[in-house]
């Protein structure tokens, strides 16, 4: 079993046409082999996750339970850093199945939160993973939608969020600039907050450096984005106070001992070379946070 499918090759194309805006590779992952069924992803997250909430003692060993606790818990970190986000409007960019949207929900109070995805399965499976919060309570109308649309495009009005968040999406935006300037616009004024978490490459000699070690950035699923770059799209398309917070030592290790423990997933070679690329200083996991105009 693999964390992330296997490299593409020529025997592997993908099925069918790519969906508009989403490279071939990208449209298979997230399409027919949907990669929120991989083991590694419990409970269908789709993410490394956030270890350092975990129960104590360090050394046990990691189970299913904490694997999917670690993954909501990522989420928690960034729906965490907005202040008084009840009743505040949500957009969630690269929402996969929804997960996060219905957390935020339950959890933050935001309301209404609207999940974007690029992908047309992510989001026909968004709306079925979240039927029963869709359905009602019909006093409550409109609190969760699924919405079909790029980072890069963002199909919703000038100021109407309140709240932008995106979780290990952003690594696949091949036009960072382009959602930048989409999240600016659609930030409300003086009021929006933006939060994003991802990994990206430290420097531009690890971005040349990480396709040779990780096989998802060599076959374009992922791009390797670098984290100064990307702070500076953020501020060149108008937020204010955009900070960067490394948290990789909460990330790599535990998410490694995890999958070093599990039977099916230990001998699974490749995904275990994020630890390496983490600790030879070629990347680490980010969490991007910042203001509207």
């Amino acid at each position: 079993m693999t964390q992330q499918p296997p490299p593409a090759g020529p025997a592997d194309p993908p099925d069918g046409p790519a969906p508009p805006d989403l490279p071939d590779r990208v449209a298979r992952v997230y399409g027919a082999d949907d990669l929120s069924t991989v083991p590694a992803f419990a409970g269908g997250f789709i993410n490394f996750g956030y270890w350092t909430g975990l129960p104590s003692p360090a050394d046990r060993k990691l189970t299913r339970a904490d694997r999917v606790r670690s993954e909501e818990d990522l989420y928690r970190l960034v729906l965490g850093t907005f202040d008084r986000p009840r009743g505040r409007t949500a957009l969630d960019v690269g929402c996969g199945r929804g997960l996060g949207c219905a957390l935020a929900l339950r959890e933050f109070g935001l309301a209404p939160v609207i999940g974007l995805d690029a992908h047309p399965d992510q989001i026909a499976r968004a709306r079925e993973a979240n039927a029963d919060l869709l359905a009602g309570p019909a006093d409550a109308p409109g609190r969760l939608e699924f919405v079909l649309g790029a980072a890069q495009r963002i199909p919703l009005p000038d100021g109407s969020v309140d709240c932008l968040f995106s979780v290990e999406a952003a690594q696949h935006f091949r036009d960072l600039s382009g959602f930048a300037q989409e999240a600016a616009r659609v930030l409300r004024p003086a009021k929006g907050r933006l939060a994003l978490t991802t990994f990206f490459a430290r420097t531009r000699a690890a971005a040349r450096a990480l396709p040779e070690l990780l096989p998802p950035f060599a076959d374009g699923l992922d791009v390797p984005h670098v984290v100064d770059e990307v702070a500076a799209a953020l501020t060149a398309a108008g937020l204010r106070e955009v900070r960067v917070r490394p948290i990789g030592d909460g990330v790599w290790e535990s998410y490694d001992r995890y999958m070093a423990q599990q039977p099916e997933l230990h001998d699974d070679e490749w995904p275990r070379r994020y630890l390496t690329a983490y600790e030879t200083g070629l990347l680490d996991y980010y969490l991007l946070t910042g203001a509207a105009a």
